[in-house]
């Protein structure tokens, strides 16, 4: 006979949390969001962390190298998709590793024969008023000279007047070797007064450049996720079907972190993805592996050697798992048996193994009961789907921005990998997920800093200032339907669109 379980399948908007006590010492200030990503054992510290418990999902839609170095700049970590050709996901990681916190990469360049014209025409595109001249007109090619706004006059001056006749030459140029540090940088472009300064190799050619603008910012990041050589750090998704190719090449490019990436982890194929990695690599290689549901899903994972486990099947806003086949659970039911399989198995084993919710969050307030509930950390696909810098296309809509958004099940992303049910299929039979769109956002910066604001004062009004006191701390209660309309703006004519209470993550 079928085993019922007796309680419903709840999800995190029919839970609210019970204000506690807060002290004069309870202030968002003080509050720290520092989470474990891997497992570790009793008395000791996890060897990767993450500065916020933020994880961009392992989407075609969601997290490429753009929203990686994003992300980490605020003290989070993107997985690059996986649903990729090996060699370009590997090529994804290195770009993250290879960029240097305030040394940017020039995406407008031109040639000495290009005209102003041309440089018109970029600026109008980009943005940008400073432009190196190199050989080629590449961001790598030898620096021959650069144009800003000061090199040229428009009522004064031909559209056709080429590029050479007008710009600063190189031998007038203040630039700085390779090896120049940012604080170096910094020093050069205030001594000479400039707002840029080219980093050139011994051979002449211009390899990145370094901004006034962006050494401020990368001043006032003090959370960025950095390795033991200042590098970003960045995750990377893989599948248990190539795993014996794809690690390799992700561990050389550089890659902090993998996850394997299925709607199913509680499987056969996932110990055995887990197994080859841990024969091949030890604990040198971090992998985390889900999803699951319950305590048995997490404790196989646990013993088969993962290094944190996702949590959730169906909740994400473009999975019609459920739908389809009948399968998946609500999304805090499903945290709340993995957190307390998790404790259980921490008091057994004495080791630690974060657990990350993925799906189920939509409003900010839905973040701070996941972690009250046990969560480690978040992993978030429509949360970083509107924002600039995901990689999918900004459009109008009946006079309304929005931002593509698919899921890993859907026949757009051709991710069979993911739903691999061992029968040596290469194709997907029907989708699991949606083709949509979400409404734009603007920048992830902006809206980072307000969602961890929001879970900050949410924190202090529970008397927490980590999320382990938190996790110790909290008072959930389930809310009936018509509390949870209580909790919104009610029974009042709004002047305007905006709702006073909790609104979606738009």
């Amino acid at each position: 006979m079928a085993f019922y379980f007796d309680e419903p399948s709840r999800t995190f908007n029919e839970y609210l949390l019970i204000p506690g006590y807060s002290s004069s010492e309870c202030i968002p200030s003080k509050v720290s969001l520092k989470a474990p990503l891997v497992k570790f054992r009793k008395g000791e510290e996890s060897a990767l962390s993450l500065n916020i418990p933020m994880v961009s999902a392992i989407m075609q839609s969601v997290s490429d190298d753009r929203m990686a170095i994003a992300l980490a700049t605020e003290g989070g970590l993107s997985f690059i998709f996986g649903s990729q050709k090996i060699a370009d996901q590997a090529a994804m990681v290195a770009r993250v590793k290879d960029y240097k916190a305030g040394f940017v990469g020039s995406d407008s360049n031109l040639s000495p024969e290009m005209t102003l014209a041309d440089v018109l025409a970029i600026k109008a595109k980009y943005g940008h008023s400073t432009m190196p001249v190199t050989d080629d007109g590449s961001a790598h090619g030898k620096l021959l000279g650069i144009v800003t706004s000061r090199d040229y006059r428009v009522t004064r001056m031909d559209g056709s007047l080429p590029v050479k006749e007008f710009m600063t030459p190189f031998d007038k140029m203040i630039v700085a070797p390779a090896d120049t540090t940012l604080k170096e940088a910094n020093d050069i472009i205030w001594e000479h007064k400039l707002n840029s300064v080219p980093i050139v190799d011994a051979g002449g050619k211009l390899v990145c450049m370094v901004f006034r603008k962006d050494y401020d910012s990368h001043k006032s990041n003090p959370y960025e996720m950095l390795d033991d050589h200042k590098r970003y750090m960045v995750g990377a998704g893989i599948n248990t079907r190539d795993f014996a190719e794809r690690v390799p090449a992700l561990v050389e490019a550089g890659a902090d972190v993998l996850c394997i990436d299925s709607s199913e982890g509680y499987s056969a194929w996932q110990a055995a993805t887990l197994d080859w990695i841990h024969g091949r690599y030890g604990a040198a290689v971090k992998v985390g592996a889900g999803n699951v549901v319950d305590a048995d899903g997490f404790r196989f994972l646990a013993q088969a050697g993962a290094d944190f486990v996702k949590v959730g099947i169906g909740g994400g806003s473009i999975c019609i798992t459920r739908e389809q086949k009948g399968i998946g659970r609500g999304q805090a039911t499903a945290l709340i048996e993995v957190a307390k399989a998790r404790d259980a198995y921490f008091e057994e084993s004495g080791v630690y193994v974060p657990i990350c919710s993925d799906g189920g969050i939509v409003f900010d307030h839905h973040m701070t009961i996941a972690l009250a509930m046990g969560a480690d950390f978040l992993m978030l696909g429509r949360y970083f789907a509107r924002f600039d810098e995901s990689p999918t296309n900004k459009i109008n809509i009946n006079g309304n921005y929005m931002k593509e958004y698919w899921g890993e099940g859907s026949a757009r992303a051709r991710n069979w990998q993911r739903y691999d049910m061992g029968d040596g299929s290469t194709g997907l039979t029907f989708e699991e997920g949606v083709d949509s769109y979400v409404p734009y956002a603007g920048s992830l910066k902006d809206n980072v800093a307000l969602t961890l604001a929001k879970v900050k004062a949410t924190m202090c009004n529970c008397g927490a200032l980590t999320i382990s006191e938190l996790q110790e701390k909290a008072k959930l209660t389930v809310v009936s339907s018509t509390s949870i309309v209580e909790g919104g703006a009610h029974d009042v004519l709004l002047k305007d669109k905006t709702s006073y209470g909790s609104s979606p993550i738009r």
